[in-house]
């Protein structure tokens, strides 16, 4: 890793803002891209507000605060990735729109780049193979909220390289993050054992037994998880989850305990996507 000094980020979204703001804190420089200049300016804008807070708290000098800032290179044309080393895509879920980035990428980044998604569920391999360098394609599963969560799922494409992998672990032990090894599964790890937290819970709504609230107080005072399954849907936001069940369901070639649940799709329908669209299961405007 002591030739990577800059990385890009494709998307700057919620988890494209955090892994941005992770890689800027760990010294890297960082090309920030999406298709809107105004879009761009405001994720920088929530980043630099984190880092404000960061100083205010005092885990941050004023010097490494504004050295943080001066990391970012912030644009709207993919061929500014030409000299990044690693490229981390977190474009919204949707297979159509990585393969094209990942096609427009192959092309303008340097032959020895590596090219990362940040896909929660679909297949390294078959993003890979639209380029000209699969053995340099790899997932960099993260998990919102990135500069929180410690988890990074490294996923191995069938022709994912040793060497591309071992560098991805690093560059994960460089943004102070834990790097998992995963193979090409639909999924991968986390998400696949998550689906059924999230369809049971479905589940027990539509059949009337509890609602909401009290599954998600049931799973939080007797699970002892931290939140529970529709508080979780709705700090990810219900259409990415829904198309992560979606997409494991398919790659099981439709196997029923991945099955999506219909009340999500109407949900999704609604508008109603969670916290970033003001509201989901919970009302978030107040």
């Amino acid at each position: 890793m002591a030739d990577v000094k800059k990385v890009g980020v494709i998307g700057s979204g919620t988890m494209g803002a955090g892994i941005a703001q992770v890689a800027a804190q760990s010294g890297y420089t960082v090309v920030v891209y999406d298709i809107r200049e105004e879009v761009v300016a405001r994720a920088l804008s929530g980043i630099f507000s984190r880092l404000e807070r960061l100083y205010e708290k005092g885990k941050l000098t004023s010097e490494e605060c504004q050295e943080i800032k001066e990391c970012f290179r912030p644009t709207t044309s993919l061929a500014d990735m030409h000299d990044c080393q690693v490229v981390i895509e977190a474009a919204p879920e949707r297979l159509a729109i990585k393969k094209q980035i990942f096609q427009e990428l192959d092309e303008y980044c340097a032959e020895d780049a590596i090219l990362t998604t940040n896909t929660s569920s679909f297949s390294i391999t078959e993003i890979g193979s639209i380029t000209k360098r699969a053995d340099r394609v790899v997932g960099m599963h993260f998990f919102n909220p990135v500069p929180l969560m410690p988890l990074v799922e490294i996923i191995r494409g069938v022709q994912t390289d040793e060497k591309t992998i071992s560098t991805l672990v690093q560059l994960a032990l460089n943004l102070k993050k834990h790097p998992v090894l995963c193979e090409d599964t639909p999924g991968f790890i986390v998400n696949r054992v998550a689906r059924p937290f999230y369809n049971e819970a479905l589940r027990i709504k539509g059949d009337a037994i509890a609602s909401v609230e009290q599954v998600d107080r049931i799973m939080k005072k007797a699970g002892r998880f931290k939140m529970g399954p529709f508080e979780l849907q709705d700090l990810i936001g219900i259409d990415i989850n829904f198309s992560t069940t979606e997409s494991v369901h398919q790659g099981f070639f439709g196997e029923d305990r991945f099955r999506p649940h219909y009340f999500q799709q109407r949900m999704m329908q609604a508008g109603k996507l969670g916290r970033k669209a003001g509201g989901g299961y919970y009302d978030y405007e107040k």
